[in-house]
């Protein structure tokens, strides 16, 4: 005689097969069957209570951002269900697999304007590659598994709504999932005649770089190597950040608006980009617009998505990267080459000379240097949008070994709490830090009480300058109108947080944030350090004003004073600097040759 299972006990198990093991949610009236099979399956999957259905799904797209696995939450019939919109939109904007499990009313209740019913699935049509209503009880959970397989095969969401009757009918308890039947893609071999006429172009070029995106994450040692032999400085995305370590030499960071200096004026210089992985929706405005550009993509239609390419290869970045290497032959230094480096150094000496001031409020760098020095090797944070990720970008010494996540380009404010549960509940015996500003805190500062419910010691820092810091420099260096809407009500975010449980801290120098990170460690309950931060802008690199060879000497003198950059240096110096040595250098050896003849 066949046994019989509740609908919602046979979606968890086909979950569950799939190599889940927790589940984001906010219980509610429609979603009783689901709630009940999760009581019944304890010991194999978790439930976590978030305050919002928001967070449920923002921390399940982080589950597939840190770990490649998809990441599953639910929400009730009606309002919870579109709660869970904003962070279905991080996953599909930012292209990882998340299942949404959507409650609907009972199927006799549906269309006949019931409590809390509404036509759910039309408001999934755009977020979801997989969005289907569940027809019979029967099928829930073949539909489920299915919705797995085409969330990891598209890299994206699939949302399921599920009939409350549903969940509580009795089915065979017969189905056999998928898990098992999934095959890795295989890595696509690059056309050698492309590597040889990419290696020819590269060869040629007088001043080329690497600009690589999360689709060369696996590829750090070929990236590598692939600039050492070809003499290129590596640029990476935003998202790529942490591919290398922040102290290889010739790695100078993104570009973009959020970038450190060395990368956006490296990116202005070159005569070719070798493009790897990357589709930034930017990237065509953040380069020389007479650069070559040779593409390599492992899809086919981001070949020339963001720019016009000169050559364009379809394949894996690891293999690709590896026969180019093979192919070439090694290059001397070129003048971009050396003077990148040199503009690293001075940037990086720049950014340290701030590491112990004493300005009141804080600025960032001393609060950015203790965390470099505090944060194990195996660190994970979770980054909110806005000038905290402008920061973290340039501030923070990331590592390979650790991991990092940010809305990317969704940049919903409110990531960071999500991300970091997420973080702590994948990671249990990491170091995990989630950073935001007083406004992203603010969106979701609820979810301390989660933490709280189970007991994830986590350290969430606040920069507090009250004002919403990336829309007041739009607002002041885009648009040039008068701040508005802007500014934020001062708030003791660390009374805040003692009063949801967590041990707050509230801090305005670089001393009194030491002790606060020291008294984290003496503590199990997540942490919450109130930084009260400058209200001085980060240094902004889309409307630098450096450079005399080009731009008015009062306007550079009014900037430097902005932003105390009396010792910063435009490239071009470094670039006239690097080709007077190659030219002494040339120039001397010649020299040599013409005595030796003598």
């Amino acid at each position: 005689m066949v046994q019989t299972i509740s609908g919602s006990d046979a979606v968890l198990k086909v979950i569950e097969s799939w190599g889940v093991d927790h589940i984001y949610g906010y219980p509610g009236g429609s979603y009783d069957s689901g709630m009940n099979a999760l009581y019944n399956q304890k010991d194999k999957i978790k439930f976590i209570q978030v305050r919002h259905e928001e967070a449920g799904a923002l921390a399940a797209s982080a589950d597939a951002k840190h770990s490649g696995k998809i990441g599953v939450c639910f929400g009730s019939a009606g309002p919870g269900a579109i709660h869970l919109l904003n962070g279905l939109y991080d996953a599909k904007i930012d292209r990882v697999p998340v299942l949404a499990m959507v409650a609907q009313v009972p199927s006799t209740n549906m269309n006949i304007d019931f409590f809390q019913a509404m036509n759910e699935e039309p408001a999934f049509n755009d977020v979801a590659i997989f969005n289907r209503t569940v027809m019979t009880a029967k099928s829930l959970p073949k539909v489920i598994d299915e919705a797995i397989q085409q969330a990891y095969e598209k890299r994206g969401v699939a949302v399921v709504t599920i009939p409350k009757d549903f969940g509580w009918a009795q089915i065979p308890d017969t189905y056999v999932s998928n898990a098992n039947t999934q095959i890795e893609p295989y890595a696509i071999e690059p056309d050698p005649v492309k590597i040889d006429q990419a290696v020819k172009m590269i060869q040629a070029a007088k001043g080329p770089v690497v600009y690589f995106g999360l689709g060369a994450k696996h590829a750090r040692k070929q990236l590598m190597k692939v600039s050492e032999k070809f003499k290129m400085p590596l640029i990476s995305s935003v998202l790529a950040k942490g591919v290398l370590d922040e102290d290889y030499p010739a790695y100078m960071g993104s570009t973009g608006r959020v970038a450190p200096k060395p990368g956006v004026e490296a990116a202005m210089a070159a005569d070719l980009i070798l493009w790897v992985g990357n589709d930034v929706p930017f990237a065509s405005m953040l380069f020389n617009p007479k650069a070559k550009v040779i593409q390599i993509d492992i899809e086919s239609t981001k070949l020339g998505k963001r720019h016009h390419d000169d050559i364009a290869i379809l394949a894996d970045a690891k293999e690709a990267l590896k026969a180019l290497y093979k192919a070439g032959k090694e290059r001397a230094n070129t003048p971009l080459y050396d003077a990148c480096l040199a503009n690293k150094k001075n940037w990086t000496d720049w950014q340290d000379s701030f590491k112990d001031s004493t300005e009141s409020p804080v600025r960032p760098e001393p609060i950015f240097d203790v965390l470099n020095k505090e944060a194990s090797d195996k660190a994970v944070f979770a980054v909110d949008v806005g000038n905290t990720n402008i920061n973290f970008e340039r501030l923070i010494n990331i590592k390979h070994t650790q991991k990092w996540t940010t809305s990317g380009k969704y940049a919903t404010m409110g990531w960071s709490l999500p991300a970091a549960i997420s973080a702590k509940v994948l990671y249990p015996d990491r170091d995990v830090y989630s950073l935001s500003g007083d406004g992203a805190f603010a969106m979701l500062s609820e979810e301390i009480l989660t933490q709280y419910k189970y007991k994830l010691h986590i350290v969430n820092i606040v920069f507090s300058n009250e004002t919403l810091g990336f829309i007041e420099a739009e607002q002041t260096d885009d648009s040039h109108q008068p701040l508005s809407g802007v500014d934020l009500p001062a708030t003791d975010w660390a009374k805040v947080a003692e009063g949801m449980g967590a041990k707050g801290f509230t801090v305005r120098t670089k001393a009194e944030f030491q002790a606060a990170i020291e008294a984290a460690k003496d503590t199990d309950l997540p942490v919450v350090i109130d930084v009260k931060l400058t209200h001085k802008m980060p240094f902004t690199t889309q409307h630098m004003t450096l450079d005399p060879a080009y731009q008015d000497q009062k306007q550079i003198d009014a900037f430097v004073k902005k932003y105390d950059a009396q010792a910063l240096r435009p490239l071009r110096d470094f670039l006239k600097e690097a080709k007077a040595a190659q030219t002494a250098k040339k120039t001397g050896c010649q020299g040599c040759k013409s005595r030796q003849k003598r």
